[in-house]
């Protein structure tokens, strides 16, 4: 069976959500024009809202981190989405020479070591080429979902950065159910590995299949203790400003 066949089926006030997610996206694309971007891991989440920006024909620039670890089924979907969409997705890569060092000093499989170690790794590959990709961006867009685990709970519609940014999570409240049925419904371009029960997916080495039961990232540094599972990206301790409020509406 497919994720599709699995997952996709209806929720109650599913068009509510969506309709709330393209009027988030289509505000503030007309409130930061040219310099905006959609961050997209490549997965099930984010291949929805790549759908809502290419298919409403906003401005919204899409860009993704290719940490030089990802399947080689999640590298695809970048041609995928540029020949469907019409688009050209942004790819930021490491510094080659931070790898290499690192990697000479540490090893490749540095991140089973120490959580020290993984996050290293994760900085030298997400974290840095991040910071470029949103380099000069006023707003930025992510697939985060309430639902995803325990330290994603309160995720806000819309939140700003430790640099200042507006960032968006317009999918902040759908449920699993709700991403599928959307995908179905608009015949989405998905990662394969979602058949095969990845429901999130990162770097090779630091993602696994789950079993039945187990939580929605418990394929994620599935060696580490929970509350050390994120690599850093989605990490802010700033406040929603009064500026972004005015961008998600009344939905809380």
């Amino acid at each position: 069976m497919t994720a599709i066949d699995l997952y996709a089926r209806p929720t109650p006030d599913f068009a509510a959500r969506l309709a709330h997610a393209q009027a988030v996206l289509q505000a503030a694309a007309a409130q930061n024009p040219g310099r905006i971007v959609q961050a997209t891991s490549l997965g099930a989440e984010d291949m929805v809202l790549t759908d809502l920006i290419g298919r409403n024909g906003l401005d919204i620039a899409v860009a993704t981190l290719n940490t030089g670890m990802l399947h080689a089924e999640t590298v695809s979907l970048i041609d995928r989405i540029n020949a469907r969409y019409g688009l050209q997705v942004e790819v930021y890569h490491p510094v080659a020479e931070s790898v290499v060092h690192f990697v000479g000093r540490h090893g490749d499989k540095a991140m089973y070591e120490s959580i020290d170690l993984r996050k290293q790794c994760c900085g030298i590959r997400k974290l840095e080429p991040l910071a470029r990709m949103l380099k000069d961006r006023s707003a930025w867009v992510t697939g985060l979902r309430r639902e995803q685990s325990a330290n994603r709970g309160d995720v806000p519609f819309s939140d700003t950065d430790d640099n200042g940014r507006t960032k968006l999570n317009p999918l902040a409240d759908w449920s699993w159910n709700d991403i599928w049925h959307y995908i179905a419904t608009y015949d989405v371009p998905y990662n394969p590995l979602h058949d095969e029960f990845y429901p999130s997916i990162g770097c090779a080495p630091c993602t696994r299949a789950i079993a039945v039961g187990e939580d929605f990232r418990a394929g994620r540094w599935w060696w580490e203790d929970e509350k050390a599972k994120e690599c850093g990206l989605h990490v802010s301790h700033q406040e929603t400003p009064a500026a972004a409020v005015s961008i998600i509406g009344a939905r809380a």
